[in-house]
């Protein structure tokens, strides 16, 4: 069976590369098609196949810059058309979905997000970003446009598999589809606990440092309450981050695969503080043997349990968190817990539920045929 991958950009390791780098273990011949790469920010299981780019990557301010060329990205992404294969799987939380399928080829949608840019995170994106202030106008002219089209692209989606019940309803809210939900794998081979240490005297934060993320209400609640923070991770609001972050607070920045492992590992327990289509911190986190503090929003709560691997604080404010962590502190949380959760999540699980769905839409299409 020929397969061929569809992803947004690949020019770092987040969650969606995550899930892209095991696909890429279970079709090893499988092209890619992608509007952007950076081989040297990507791994070498995703490096070792054959990817096709868009005309972005001509651009060398693209490579960073990308997210300033949302009005063009429809176009880009049509341009990506994968050919000789019996199955497409687009991974999409932006423009993925919208490739050129070759006609009477089945096309699996596994679906991080609807495009989050134009819909109920635009606030956010805008805000974030340099040039903020002529951006916003100029994208909210495109906003109109840029929606139509994301709904126009789903039509050409043969099926949509969501990351979660939180994603597949809004799937069905945007799209109007229904959608499977099959969870996103966590590494369980590689985040595992460490030995018990004595050291654990501080929460964590991992990740990318977005508006949406919302690092800066745990850098609020650290200030607030006192508590020992340390933050990890990289993006374009570290500068405003670190000149919040008081003297509890230390910004470690970008750390690779096995630092980020000790750092889970040495945490009292991770913050997970912005509303997230799945996220698989926690599931990492959970998989070292560590609790997690989280906003009760999103796919999020489908992974935590609330009293045994974790707890949930409601109101998105420095003083929710500061009291939730307060709870934390009065109990004792069982570190075997959280590994046996993590393990339901496991990569194995994950392959073989995809290769099933693909499998079935290959066969379907042949009977069609």
């Amino acid at each position: 069976m020929r397969v061929a991958f569809i992803h947004d950009w690949l020019n770092g390791m987040r969650g969606g590369e995550r899930v892209l780098e095991v696909l890429c273990e279970e079709f090893p011949g499988a092209p890619i098609h992608t509007l952007i790469h950076e081989a040297a920010r990507v791994s070498p299981a995703i490096n070792a196949h054959e990817i096709h780019t868009s005309w972005f990557q001509r651009w060398r301010f693209a490579r960073r810059r990308y997210r300033w060329l949302l009005p063009l990205m429809p176009r880009a992404a049509a341009g990506l058309r994968p050919e000789g294969v019996d199955a497409v799987v687009s991974l999409s939380h932006c423009v993925a979905k919208g490739a050129s399928i070759p006609r009477g080829v089945p096309h699996l949608c596994y679906c991080f997000t609807p495009m989050r840019y134009v819909w109920d995170q635009f606030d956010q994106y805008i805000g974030g970003h340099t040039g903020g202030r002529w951006l916003r106008p100029a994208l909210s002219l495109w906003r109109p446009r840029l929606q139509r089209w994301d709904v126009e692209s789903a039509r050409q989606v043969t099926q949509f598999i969501a990351i979660s019940e939180h994603i597949a309803r809004k799937i069905a809210l945007f799209y109007g589809r229904e959608a499977k939900v099959i969870h996103p794998p966590v590494n369980t081979e590689h985040f595992t606990p460490g030995e018990p240490s004595a050291a654990q005297d501080h929460y964590l934060v991992a990740s990318a440092l977005v508006p949406y993320k919302r690092v800066d209400l745990a850098i609020r609640a650290a200030n607030l309450a006192g508590f020992r923070l340390r933050v990890v991770g990289e993006g374009p609001e570290f500068a405003a981050l670190a000149r919040l972050a008081g003297p509890t607070v230390e910004m470690t920045g970008w750390v690779t695969d096995e630092r980020l492992r000790e750092e889970y590992r040495a945490c009292r327990a991770l913050l997970f503080t912005g509303e997230e289509d799945f996220g698989l911190v926690p599931l990492e986190a959970h998989a070292c043997g560590r609790p997690v503090i989280a906003l009760r929003r999103g796919g999020v709560t489908e992974s935590v349990v609330d009293g045994i691997t974790g707890l949930f604080f409601d109101q998105q404010t420095p003083e929710a968190l500061a009291g939730a962590v307060a709870r934390f502190e009065r109990r004792a949380w069982d570190p075997a817990a959280c590994r046996a959760r993590a393990e339901q999540f496991g990569p194995e699980r994950f392959r073989r539920a995809m290769r099933a769905e693909i499998e079935h839409l290959v066969e379907a299409q042949r009977v069609v045929v």
